[in-house]
């Protein structure tokens, strides 16, 4: 049963997962959809693909409220941006709604342009986020991944970060991991979800 603090939390909110494709952001989805499908809530996923095969940019849509009717969040309407990739999260600073935040990992993944030498990896994207108004959350994940045990738990390292900012129990969100993730990969996930938190 969920309680009145948690039920104005959750009126309705909207996140957006990006990065580059293999880095996991699928299973990032899933679980903070099982999470908050646990509480009670109505829950759209939606998963727009890039060139996720060949490294380019993989966004998911997670939406929850009382009610959800479609799964898709307009520019200026994510309440948080969780990106994997340094210029993902700039990549989508339009869509982050007033009073947004970015949960953004500090890895930086040439994109091809630069791979090929026709461009130059962006500086200062953190500053330029928060000159731009952002709420930003830099952390170096890839770091406590492998701390944790698995550099591939990326994913996790930043949902533990996003847990800072809900109002639902930390038992919850290790209930949906046990729920999501493969047997042999909870211990180094629930690390990793630990480390970010």
């Amino acid at each position: 049963m969920r309680s009145e603090s948690v039920k104005k939390e959750f009126a309705a909110r909207n996140i957006m997962i990006v990065g580059v494709g293999g880095q996991g952001s699928l299973l990032a989805s899933r679980l903070l959809g099982r999470l908050l499908m646990n509480a009670g809530y109505d829950v759209k996923v939606s998963e727009v693909h890039g060139m996720s095969q060949r490294g380019g940019s993989v966004v998911t849509y997670v939406r929850c409220g009382e009610r959800v009717y479609s799964p898709i969040i307009d520019e200026g309407g994510a309440d948080f941006i969780v990106s994997f990739e340094l210029l993902e999260a700039a990549r989508w600073l339009s869509y982050l709604a007033p009073g947004g935040r970015i949960i953004t990992n500090t890895q930086k993944i040439d994109p091809m342009p630069v791979i090929t030498g026709a461009a130059e990896y962006p500086r200062e994207l953190i500053e330029r986020m928060r000159a731009a108004g952002a709420e930003v959350d830099a952390l170096d994940a890839l770091s406590l991944a492998a701390e944790a045990g698995s550099p591939k738990s990326v994913n996790i390292v930043l949902m533990g970060r996003l847990s800072r900012y809900f109002d639902l129990p930390e038992a919850e969100w290790l209930r949906a991991l046990e729920e999501t993730v493969p047997p042999r990969t909870l211990e180094a996930n629930k690390n990793a979800f630990s480390l970010g938190r």
